[in-house]
């Protein structure tokens, strides 16, 4: 694993500030920042995902809050960028 720095928050303090970085490996986002709290969680589980998909949070995984300032840092394909189809 070979992990490239994107961005942390701007205007930071010396610690516990929401960071991300890029594996250059398999090109997974690797995400630090603050854990969501549980009237986030149960919202999230309320809304759900796929039907019929547990929206129970395993052990293994975690809820995290990105704070949307971050999105900038996040890498997009050349195609959504260039104005490629959003989904939408």
């Amino acid at each position: 694993m070979s992990l490239k720095f994107l961005g942390i928050w701007p205007n930071t303090p010396d610690d516990g500030s929401p960071t991300i970085w890029l594996d250059d490996t398999t090109g997974d986002l690797i995400i630090q920042s603050w854990t969501a709290d549980e009237a986030t969680v149960r919202q999230a589980q309320e809304v759900g995902s796929v039907p019929g998909h547990s929206t129970e949070v395993p052990d293994h995984e975690s809820v995290i809050r990105l704070p949307a300032n971050m999105l900038q840092f996040i890498p997009r394909p050349d195609s959504e960028v260039n104005g490629g189809n959003s989904g939408t």
